[in-house]
């Protein structure tokens, strides 16, 4: 391995900074930089920046700041058979800071396995052997990246996900992107963001009045983000109280309107502020016998709850009284039963119609939301 001291007068021709090893490395904060801006100030640049025949490698942040105030560095070579080697490099090399988030150091690792995708399948120099043994040749499964990472394969693969699912984001929302990458926001957090904008953006509130409201809103549960709320096609982003609250509902309504809405039993509590947000008053409700169990904290849930609630003067058109308990099997991504739509129809025949964020049309309803 070769160290050489470089002064600024020879750092130009010396050196090339590839913005994409410069941007495959998480950035500090400003009060990280700022520190280590101020210990090279006073002890010096003591570790050598690591360099690929002219290109920077390792040390981006040593480099600017040494570059800035003329201060002298070592650096050292590394031998890598591709450039994918050589990213892979720098992906294991940052992995071992202290201060990466939980995000970072997910997408880094993701980055790691989609360049060992990518390997197993390319040509040429991806599967050359390393040519000196100060490289790192790619791992070649992703329980080699499990195993060096101390997390499970499907982590790993998830890893790979949200890594290209980044990679997309770069291109669309770039300062998301940035934001995450930096560590300033957590990746499900932006993504939230994003999809209730989508929301908000492509599905205005129809300027009409309805007697019949449905809903099915995307509850947010405790701290955690909702990724994929219903099918593919069809997500939601999760919302929190307050957001359910300030969707304008209100306005939609009849003075004499009824709203079915549904709610699960851990937070049946919380639909309260959002009825009376909507102007609503809570009357009855159905329950949701599912048949399969779920998981749950405290018992296993195999109910939902459908609230019936009304504002006005709105009781049923018809008579016929349903069971107030309906057992019909789930089937999957959180799909509510059309059994249900034909009790709403069944007693409410009369009067306009609309089902909030619904996840396909309907005939004789209209629906708000993200759907296609």
């Amino acid at each position: 391995m070769r160290v050489d001291r470089h002064r600024k007068s020879a750092l130009v021709k010396k050196i090339t900074v590839d913005p994409e090893f410069k941007s495959n490395i998480p950035p500090l904060s400003d009060e990280e930089f700022a520190q280590l801006e101020k210990n090279i100030l006073a002890d010096g640049c003591r570790d050598p920046l690591v360099l690929w025949g002219q290109l920077l490698v390792d040390g981006h942040n040593r480099y600017v700041i040494c570059t800035k105030h003329g201060l002298p560095f070592d650096t050292v070579q590394k031998e890598f058979a591709s450039r994918d080697e050589a990213l892979d490099w720098t992906d294991a090399n940052q992995l071992g800071r202290r201060n990466l988030t939980p995000d970072q150091r997910s997408i880094i690792r993701g980055r790691r396995y989609n360049r060992t995708k990518k390997a197993q399948g390319g040509t040429g120099a991806n599967k050359h052997k390393s040519r000196d043994a100060t490289s790192a040749p790619l791992l070649k499964t992703a329980k080699a990246l499990a195993d060096q990472h101390g997390v499970s394969e499907r982590t790993i693969k998830n890893d790979g996900k949200r890594a290209e699912a980044l990679d997309r984001l770069a291109v669309t929302a770039p300062d998301k992107a940035k934001a995450v990458l930096d560590g300033k926001k957590r990746f499900n957090e932006v993504r939230r963001e994003i999809k209730l904008e989508e929301v908000k953006e492509a599905a205005a509130l129809p300027d009409a009045k309805y007697r019949v409201i449905y809903a099915d809103p995307p509850w947010k549960y405790g701290d955690q983000l909702t990724e994929d709320y219903g099918p593919v096609k069809f997500h939601y982003p999760a919302m929190t109280i307050k957001e359910l609250c300030a969707l304008p509902v209100r306005q939609l309504c009849e003075t004499d309107a009824v709203l079915f809405m549904w709610v699960t039993s851990p937070l049946l509590y919380e639909a309260e502020p959002i009825i009376e947000s909507w102007g609503f008053t809570y009357k009855t409700s159905f329950v949701w016998d599912k048949i399969k169990h779920n998981m749950g904290h405290y018992n296993s849930v195999r109910h939902e709850f459908l609230l019936i609630c009304t504002r006005g003067s709105c009781t049923p058109d018809e008579k016929q009284l349903f069971d107030s308990v309906q057992s019909i099997e789930r089937t999957k991504h959180s799909a509510k039963p059309e059994e249900f739509r034909t009790i709403i129809d069944t007693l409410y025949p009369h009067g306009k119609r609309i089902e909030l964020f619904a996840r396909k049309p309907a005939e004789n309803w209209d629906v708000w939301g993200n759907q296609s």
